[in-house]
């Protein structure tokens, strides 16, 4: 049976559309394999240091290690309907030495756990690299924009003024709590180990216990048992636990101290839970920036190519695609945790079998979704577009409303009353607003500086310096920075 895939038949849009070829070949089916087939080589490497297969067969098994033969391989599978136990028989074909020795003592996830946490911390070093990256261009445009004025939006409405790094400042701030946890799962990463069936490493014992003899079933005495009894004749004292660090050293990878017959899926939560961490992250600014490029506001956009087309009726739409892509996969990142707390719930007693399907498709697809998200991200980021003279339009338009606490301030450190000064600022602004609504022009400042309530105690003059709300960002471009140098010092760590 040779499997063929085109755009004949169904692929997934991870298979081509999203996602890049680095992560694609993490999750290969043939990287699999021949990740298989290096837990097999070591597997073996530690058995010959307990005696049990000799230096021929372990040399055989490297040697064709990087043989894979997807088409033989499924063929066997198609017979014997076990996708691992054909890899087996695949690699103990092309082995004419060492075959006979491949996965002695294993059970099929000493093999198939180690692999998948081995693809899991690469993945996770990939993820890592464009997070990296990400944080670095926007390190830049914080500190690019950490004092240029805004107007702020609380409930989507004008608010306060902040700055443009400041506001950028807050997804720099959670990307980074992000790169935190994902290097902090990363670095936590641990296998199964090879501890058999149940997790007891009672095979690997057994295998390591020395054929000397045996113990008769009414006097006790030890029975000799000759050479030839025993294919194997181990005279290496390893533990089954020394003969996991061995083999676990070879990979570089640690194990768990206890494991069923897979290790704790709770590690796939984890996982999961830490791309989503990051999908929340950039699916908020994403969204913020799709939000930014509507006409009404206008202060921010996304790249636009030359011959880019935003619709296929409206020629003149510059549509936010690549935002509203981010929000699209994150929203399907979102859901897969879920999908991998199901699976550590319902891993019963030594395990269960109804996680193996999905995990097939969660990992590459959440991985994929991932690393199409921060690719995407850190275009919009780098090739950023602001429109400055939208930016000094709105903070113009509504800034003067949030400057009336300036002015509130004012009064009552001039001995007005604070309360009185309140609600005759709010009389003004609703005013001037409504007028503002229906198509007029900004009459705020011409009111509140001709009040004599208020001139009372501030002059026309100050009045007009107070409501001017450019400068009134607090120590937004202060703090701006420093986020941007905490995060430059953190990625370079």
């Amino acid at each position: 049976m040779t499997e063929t895939f085109s755009h004949q038949t169904y692929l997934s849009p991870f298979t081509w559309r999203y996602g890049s070829d680095e992560m694609r070949q993490v999750w290969s089916e043939a990287h699999k394999r021949r990740l298989w087939r290096r837990l097999w080589v070591a597997l073996a490497e530690g058995e010959m240091a307990a005696g049990l297969v000799n230096q021929a067969q372990v040399d055989d098994l490297r040697a064709h290690a990087d043989q894979i033969d997807m088409d033989r391989a499924l063929v066997i599978e198609a017979e014997i309907q076990h996708d691992l136990m054909a890899e087996v028989k695949t690699f103990a074909e092309q082995c004419v030495i060492g075959g006979g020795i491949i996965h002695l003592g294993a059970t099929s996830m000493d093999i198939e756990d180690n692999a998948d946490a081995l693809r899991l911390r690469e993945s996770l070093d990939v993820i890592l690299a464009k997070l990296t990256t990400l944080l670095a261009e926007l390190a830049a445009q914080i500190e690019r924009w950490a004092e240029t004025p805004i107007i702020g939006f609380t409930h989507l409405q004008p608010a306060e003024p902040t700055t443009l790094g400041y506001r950028l400042a807050q997804y720099g701030f959670d990307l980074l709590t992000d790169f935190t946890e994902v290097r902090r799962v990363r670095d936590g990463i641990r296998g199964k180990g090879f501890k058999g069936a149940v997790g007891t490493s009672a095979s690997y014992q057994d295998l390591l216990a020395a054929p000397t003899g045996d113990r008769g079933p009414e006097t006790g005495e030890e029975i000799a048992i000759t050479p030839h009894a025993s294919r194997f004749t181990p005279h290496a004292s390893l533990s089954a636990s020394q003969l996991e660090a061995h083999i676990m050293a070879a990979i570089e990878l640690e194990p768990f101290p206890v494991a069923t017959q897979t290790y704790p899926r709770k590690q796939d939560w984890l996982v999961l839970n830490s791309l989503a961490g990051v999908a929340g992250s950039l699916y908020k600014f994403a969204f913020d920036l799709r939000l930014l490029q509507a006409p009404s506001l206008g202060e921010l956009a996304e790249p636009f190519g030359r011959k880019q087309v935003g619709s296929s009726a409206m020629p003149f739409k510059r549509n936010p695609i690549n935002a509203e892509n981010i929000d699209s996969l994150a929203r399907f990142v979102a859901t897969l945790p879920r999908v991998a707390w199901d699976n550590a719930a319902h891993s019963l007693l030594e395990r269960t079998l109804d996680d193996s399907a999905n995990r097939r498709e969660i990992f590459p697809a959440a991985f994929l979704a991932t690393d199409e998200i921060l690719r995407r991200a850190t275009r919009l980021v780098r090739d950023l577009r602001v429109d400055e003279a939208a930016l000094r339009r709105n903070l113009e338009k509504y800034g003067t409303f949030a400057a009336t606490e300036r002015v509130l301030l004012a009064a009552a450190k001039a001995g007005a009353d604070r309360q009185e000064m309140h609600e005759i600022i709010r009389e003004h602004s609703l005013a001037a607003w409504a007028a503002l609504a229906a198509g007029g022009s900004n009459t705020l400042p011409e009111q509140l500086s001709t009040d004599p309530r208020i001139t009372a105690h501030l002059n026309p003059a100050q009045i007009m310096a107070l409501l001017d709300a450019s400068h009134y960002v607090g120590d937004a471009p202060e703090r701006a920075r420093a986020l941007a140098t905490e995060i430059k010092i953190t990625i370079r760590g």
